[in-house]
């Protein structure tokens, strides 16, 4: 099912959105502005869009697999959510990065993606004294004999 997302662009140097054929369902998001970082140092980048998500969803914003590779970049709160509240013509979507090297980021880098999903269901949560499931392992078992 199709659903519309609003976008405003705050700036006519960037590409506009759109679905990497073939590829993912994820979409790339591109820097809007001329970057340098030294190693160590804190920014928020500008991605040069603000947009209106679909009542009842919630946008995931992630660094792109390749963005530590190519730039040294870490995205400092690891996975960005924007609701359906951040939706006015100033609210700017911005990439927090810490860089772990010297950089320079280029109007159109692709460096974060993101995808929408619905709101989580309200969730009743219910105490036992036991699940009564076959354990696993523990955390970090998968794969190990």
């Amino acid at each position: 099912m199709e659903k519309t997302m609003r976008i405003k662009y705050h700036s006519d140097e960037i590409e506009k959105l759109e679905y990497i054929a073939g590829k993912s369902d994820w979409i790339d998001l591109r820097v809007a502005e001329n970057v340098t970082l030294q190693k160590g140092e804190f920014r928020l980048i500008s991605m040069g869009i603000s947009v209106q998500v679909p009542d009842g969803y919630e946008m995931l914003l992630a660094p792109r697999s390749s963005t530590f590779k190519n730039f040294g970049l870490i995205q400092t709160n690891s996975l960005g959510i924007i609701d359906e509240s951040y939706c006015g013509d100033h609210d700017i979507i911005r990439m927090p990065v810490y860089a772990t090297r010297d950089t320079e980021l280029h109007v159109n880098d692709r460096i974060c993606q993101f995808r929408i999903f619905e709101h989580q269901p309200h969730i009743v949560f219910e105490e036992v004294d036991a699940l009564g499931n076959q354990d696993r392992g523990g955390f970090g078992s998968t794969g190990k004999n």
